[in-house]
């Protein structure tokens, strides 16, 4: 059952736009922001009264506050027109957005983060493409060439990782899946956030993801974006609950639950009958698909190889001679039908696995001796973490090795 939204109770009544008529309804979910809220909305609603071309609204969505948040948007509503309160009492970034989103009264729902990390030249820019029947969303990007941003080391190194993770596992089109800066137009944004499962930090990515596997155009803006250091976001578990919703993704496409009833964006025209268009580049999900199914396969047959090589050899040497001929087993599976290469001459093609095999088994091999070397008492579970977060690494490693080099097409 979907958590109501209702109106904050005992303050002034809510003032707005009246329903029907806010073109764009911008969505501020807050979560104890006592110190920053006023400030903030205070200077979206400054930016938006002076030149914006647009009808609008300020929709502050306190998401569960325990602090004074809820009696300062409520005062803020008082105050400032256009400015809406709403309180929801189930917490979740996810939760408070798709509440805010389905129950909006505007033909285009945005939500920015509260500290307003991204500056707001850039809305008028995300919205425009939404106004004008384009694009059915938009989001802010902070990886482009174009943007200006100023964030730690870890944060960016993190979000980079993530982002190329899902460029070449799920072939997306969006370079950043996590900016705190999106739009939809309201009838695509109440379909897709009824579709979306989490209520947490991976509504974002799980709502593109999505919009891309129905077909979906999304437009992407470069955006200037400062790092609050107040942010409350935790980079680690954050991380690790990504990693979740992404396998949890991959099993709603697998049983088509991520099939949602939407229209497709229409495929390009040629303005002349004469005009030649390309045709658009295959997504890569089905090669992802059948690499992991692949992957499990060769992991399960390891198994049996490495028990059977232990009666006769030493633990290292059996485990490096089930790996080689599972991964020998692997080689040919993905050359066969992740890559489609069969009937291809394959002495070139193993030699080039082999090479990138021994690049990741040393890779492992020496993490694991550097562990222990420098650090011969930690824990189990330090060297659990460790090793499998440089497997899932190699692993993406591998894929890219194996599509962009060993089973690369030549052209000309």
């Amino acid at each position: 059952m979907r958590p109501p939204v209702a109106p904050v109770p005992d303050g002034p009544a809510v003032t707005g736009a009246p329903r029907g008529t806010a073109t764009l309804d911008i969505v501020v979910p807050v979560y104890n922001e006592e110190r920053a809220l006023a400030g903030c909305v205070r200077t979206l609603h400054s930016f938006l009264s002076g030149s914006f071309p647009l009808s609008w609204r300020i929709t502050i969505l306190d998401n569960g506050s325990t602090d004074r948040t809820g009696s300062i948007a409520r005062r803020l509503a008082g105050e400032l027109r256009e400015v809406h309160a709403v309180r929801l009492d189930t917490r979740g970034k996810g939760a408070a957005i798709k509440a805010a989103w389905r129950d909006s009264p505007a033909e285009i729902v945005v939500y920015m983060d509260a500290d307003l990390s991204t500056g707001l030249d850039a809305l008028l820019p995300l919205v425009a493409p939404l106004v004008s029947g384009h694009s059915e969303l938009a989001v802010g990007s902070r990886l482009s060439s174009a943007s200006r941003i100023r964030r730690g080391v870890k944060r960016e190194m993190f979000s980079r990782a993530y982002n190329a993770l899902l460029r070449y596992a799920f072939g997306v089109g969006f370079r950043d899946a996590q900016c705190g800066f999106k739009a939809a137009r309201a009838d695509t944004a109440r379909t897709l956030v009824a579709g979306v499962e989490d209520d947490g930090w991976f509504f974002d990515t799980e709502l593109l993801l999505l919009a891309e596997f129905n077909g979906l155009r999304i437009h992407e803006v470069p955006v200037d974006w400062v790092e609050d250091v107040d942010s409350r976001v935790r980079v680690l578990r954050t991380s690790w609950d990504n990693v979740r919703g992404l396998i949890r993704f991959v099993r709603a496409m697998a049983t088509g639950r991520a099939r949602l009833p939407l229209e497709p964006a229409r495929e390009p025209r040629a303005a002349h009958p004469d005009a030649v268009l390309a045709r658009p580049r295959q997504a890569r999900l089905l090669k992802v698909l059948s690499f992991g199914l692949i992957g499990l396969v060769s992991t399960l047959l390891y198994v049996p190889i490495y028990i059977l090589l232990r009666g006769w050899w030493p633990a290292l040497l059996a485990n490096f001679g089930a790996l080689v001929l599972s991964g020998l087993f692997n080689t040919e599976a993905n050359r066969r039908w992740t890559f489609n290469r069969a009937g291809v001459p394959r002495i070139g093609m193993h030699l080039r696995a082999t090479a990138l095999f021994t690049v990741s088994f040393a890779l492992t091999t020496g993490e694991a001796l550097l562990l222990h070397l420098t650090a011969p008492d930690a824990g189990r579970l330090v060297e659990v973490v460790l090793l499998g977060g440089s497997q899932l690494s190699i692993t993406v490693f591998r894929y890219i090795g194996l599509d962009r080099w060993v089973f690369r097409r030549r052209t000309g």
